[in-house]
């Protein structure tokens, strides 16, 4: 009889061997227990936890789970009517909270450093019959390297990732079950430095006890981390990864938010990649993406320029990227109002977009700069030059984030689009701001035909209807930082 994995068309030699190398590894590793995780919209990890006795068949034969799963809000509501006739007529196989199937990788174990003896396996959804479940975000992202490798190339991405961190202060506030509610309370926190001296040594010092535990769990995971630092903002920090090709860099944005949230958590510690806590004097964090498409066969920086075009200055685009860059360039301004909610998907995120905060406001490139959205950076005959686009908040689901990157570049190159000239003033331009708002930010990806193809309507309408569920809430919200507190901060 044969295997989920075999009628999904997914088992190969090379799968058969990773299974192989997989069930050794938990019997010699002694691991008790398996987490089997799937990435949800919003960025977050869920699963199951079998026993290592099950778990070589699960690899086979995949882990049943709630097709409710997908369809989830920020506040884990459910948002489509499941259950009443019609409620799901855009959604067939999601009826009725049926089972949906959890296809393993077997190459992705992990030995979790932060618990004993269990391992981790990243997973992706199937339905019953094979199909693949097309809403999966790791699925829409492989589809744009898809497009991507058509074209011959393929993508590099490097990530440097804000956050903060606090200590908890009172760890049986947020399991108080007369505080109990839908979402749960967040933790009361004290800060582990008091910001506003950046790169500070001291301030490093008086951190480096939790950073201890985010590099040792970010090595321990076999993550490319290489520095953890200081930022400006109150209790908040940053951890830059070196470059890979784009679908690990996701992947391992994945693993690390919600690793290192896991791991801090036990020594006391609470970890947010949401934007702005709902603090007085914080600094927003952002998730700032360095890209760059190589060719597919030689590996070629394919944004490189061995010499400035002739007769072009330092602020033209053709001064130090390749003509497939510049036009890259240009797409990712052209569609930059409709990819912004891939970028920064929360009501919370917008509040960073404001002058003179190191965080771009309008839709604008700079070379080298700071303020603008998109930062180009090299010089021509340099192999690592690149696009850094400023956009991101670090609660941005990544699949998603250099999703939508790989779809507005494209559009560029493809239509061979040419970038304006760059910006040394990014504040005081009279160019497009970017959106200010969710709701914005969801009118702008509905506007633009071009992005809703690629990602593919059906996607497109449904990935609206959450955010616009979760817009609704915090619109009808009595206290907004009571909301952001619940719905953000103690769970992202």
């Amino acid at each position: 009889m044969k295997s989920f994995a075999q009628r999904c068309g997914m088992h190969d030699a090379a799968r058969a061997g990773a299974l192989r190398q997989t069930a050794q590894l938990i019997a010699a590793a002694g691991l008790e227990l398996v987490r089997f995780v799937w990435c949800d919209v919003h960025g977050v990890t869920r699963g199951k936890t079998l026993v290592a006795s099950a778990a070589e068949r699960a690899m086979s034969d995949g882990v049943g789970m709630v097709s409710t799963l997908l369809l989830k809000d920020t506040s884990d509501h459910t948002v489509f009517k499941v259950f009443e006739p019609g409620g799901l007529a855009d959604l067939p196989g999601f009826e009725c909270a049926s089972n949906l199937v959890l296809l393993p990788d077997p190459a992705s174990i992990r030995q979790l450093p932060w618990t004993t003896a269990t391992g981790w396996m990243r997973g992706q959804p199937w339905f019953q019959d094979g199909r693949p479940v097309e809403l999966d975000t790791r699925r829409v992202l492989q589809r744009a390297l898809e497009r991507l490798a058509n074209s011959g190339l393929a993508m590099r991405c490097g990530l440097e990732v804000e956050f903060h961190i606090y200590r908890i202060e009172n760890t049986q506030a947020q399991l108080d079950p007369q505080q109990a509610a839908w979402p749960g309370p967040a933790p009361e926190v004290s800060m582990i430095h008091p910001g506003y001296n950046l790169l500070t040594e001291a301030w490093y010092d008086m951190a480096e006890e939790p950073l201890r535990i985010v590099q040792h769990t970010a090595q321990a995971l076999g993550l490319p981390l290489l520095s953890l630092e200081i930022e400006l903002g109150p209790s908040q920090v940053e951890a830059v990864f070196d470059v890979s090709d784009a679908l690990t860099a996701a992947d391992n944005m994945v693993l690390f938010r919600n690793g290192v949230k896991q791991a801090l958590r036990r020594a006391g510690y609470h970890a947010t990649f949401m934007c702005r806590p709902p603090f007085p004097n914080i600094m927003s964090s952002g998730w700032h993406l360095h890209q760059s498409l190589v060719d597919a066969t030689t590996g070629r920086n394919a944004f490189r320029r061995d010499a400035p075009e002739p007769g072009c200055t330092r602020i033209d685009a053709s001064h130090t990227l390749s003509d497939l860059g510049e036009q890259y360039l240009a797409g990712l301004l052209q569609h930059a109002h409709s990819t912004a909610v891939f970028c920064t998907p929360t009501t919370n995120g917008f509040g960073r977009f404001r002058p003179n905060a190191l965080a771009p406001q309008s839709v604008l490139w700079g070379r080298d700069n700071r303020g603008a959205m998109l930062r180009v950076i090299g010089e021509c005959g340099d192999e690592d030059t690149r696009i850094e686009n400023r956009i991101g908040e670090p609660a941005a689901n990544p699949y998603l984030y250099l999703a939508s990157q790989i779809h507005a570049g494209l559009e560029g190159v493809e239509r061979k689009l040419k970038a304006p000239p760059a910006t040394d003033a990014p504040y005081a331009s009279s160019a497009a701001k970017l959106p200010t708002s969710l709701g914005e930010a969801l009118d702008a990806l509905r506007a633009d035909p071009i992005i809703t193809n690629a990602f593919g309507a059906p996607f497109v309408d449904y990935f609206a209807r959450i955010k616009e569920s979760e817009l609704l809430r915090w619109e009808q919200a009595q206290d907004k930082d009571e909301f952001q507190r619940r719905e953000y901060f103690g769970r992202f």
